[in-house]
């Protein structure tokens, strides 16, 4: 099957949750022998290999900066991406026999639709979010909030056979209007099945992920302060970066904690995975999650996680309370810092029981699985 595949970012040129997704993909895809080309923004030199093995990667854009200084989506970079896909597509598009695309940044999908009259392809749309009225307004501001809102609802609106991630995007998508059928996929992880035998975990609590707002990065030092009134050798590592870094960076300062919370930035995936063995817990204070792979892959293991409950938060629904982590009702330091101690207090059992979740969840959750009802819904739309 000739599969075109869309997405303005690639791993690990670009980092996140989506880009990770998409590579798998194409990856999986191209190892079963179909033909997929994978269209994004050029965010690697030209005279270099972008390394994706058997995927035909085509830059229909150049590399834009695509966030502000505050961690905000630009607008101009999916304009160019949507043109970029647009002219690719007018000119190429009956090659395909499927275009599957993120929804976000939309104009992508706008562009996948317009062309598809001439190019005759099948339609796959992955939500990874979809966001409500309110959020746009925070997000953008009154009035461009409610331009990107509109744009939302055209491209729900778009005739597609439509794939979420979580429950809570299923059931934003249908609110939003969206009246075709809904595949959920179960999961993304792309590591091994098998659980790794749960450590003994050190007193180290752990991020992984972009230091934006919505991460809420910045409430994990005070949690930090306040947990070690009765755990005085507690430590964390914020892994990652992004625009508000240099606020928990100042915040760690501000609160004498330099040389018991560090702000590494990006780091090796072997420092990666020996930190997250060895870690107490990931703690995950996200307001907004569309999906959480963290979790699974702390989760693998040994390591319990700790989330937010939130009206936006699609984490939460990897986690049963007691077992493979906890969910603190904010993430005030009061919150954060109760739920680390009740990690501790839980010792090995929490760790052992999270290896045993991780255990009987994998596969359902693996990207293999997820691969399987693509491919099914590739055969159905044949």
């Amino acid at each position: 099957m000739r599969v075109c595949l869309l997405y303005d970012c690639l791993f690990p040129h670009t980092v996140g949750g989506a880009e990770r997704w998409y590579r798998n993909l194409a990856e999986r895809l191209a190892s079963d022998g179909h033909e997929v080309t994978y269209l994004t923004l050029r965010q690697w030199d030209a005279d270099i290999d972008p390394g994706v093995r058997g995927v035909d990667v085509r830059g229909v854009g150049p590399w834009m900066q695509l966030y502000t200084r505050r961690g905000r989506r630009r607008i101009v970079p999916p304009l160019v991406f949507g043109l970029g896909v647009l002219w690719h597509l007018l000119r190429h598009g009956s090659r395909y026999d499927v275009v599957h695309t993120a929804s976000f940044p939309y104009f992508s999908l706008l562009a996948a639709a317009a062309a598809r009259p001439r190019g005759r392809y099948r339609l796959l749309v992955d939500w990874h979010e979809v966001w409500s009225r309110d959020y746009w307004r925070e997000y953008l501001g009154s009035a461009t909030g409610y331009i990107g809102w509109l744009v939302q609802l055209l491209c729900v609106n778009v005739p597609q056979r439509a794939f979420c991630f979580s429950r809570l995007q299923a059931g934003r998508l249908r609110d939003e209007g969206y009246r075709g059928e809904i595949v959920i996929l179960p999961g993304e992880y792309a590591g091994p099945l098998e659980p790794r035998p749960a450590i003994e975990s050190k007193h180290l609590v752990l991020f992984a992920g972009r230091h934006i707002p919505e991460k809420q990065v910045w409430a994990i030092p005070p949690a930090i302060a306040l947990a070690r009134r009765q755990l005085p050798d507690l430590t964390a590592v914020l892994l990652g970066d992004g625009p508000e870094r240099g606020r928990v960076v100042r915040t760690v300062s501000e609160l004498g904690l330099e040389g018991v919370v560090t702000v590494p930035g990006f780091v090796s995936s072997e420092t990666v995975e020996e930190l997250m063995a060895d870690a107490l817990c990931m703690l995950l204070p996200s307001r907004r999650e569309g999906y959480g792979m963290v979790v699974l892959e702390a989760a693998a293991r040994g390591t319990p996680s700790i989330v937010v409950a939130g009206p936006d938060n699609a984490a939460v629904e990897l986690i049963e309370p007691g077992e493979n982590g906890l969910i603190a009702p904010s993430a005030s330091a009061d919150d954060l810092a109760a739920k680390i101690l009740e990690v501790h207090a839980a010792g090995q059992a929490m760790r052992g029981s999270t290896a045993a979740w991780f255990g009987r969840n994998a596969s359902r959750m693996s990207l293999g699985h997820s691969l399987e009802v693509l491919l099914g819904a590739y055969q159905d739309m044949a």
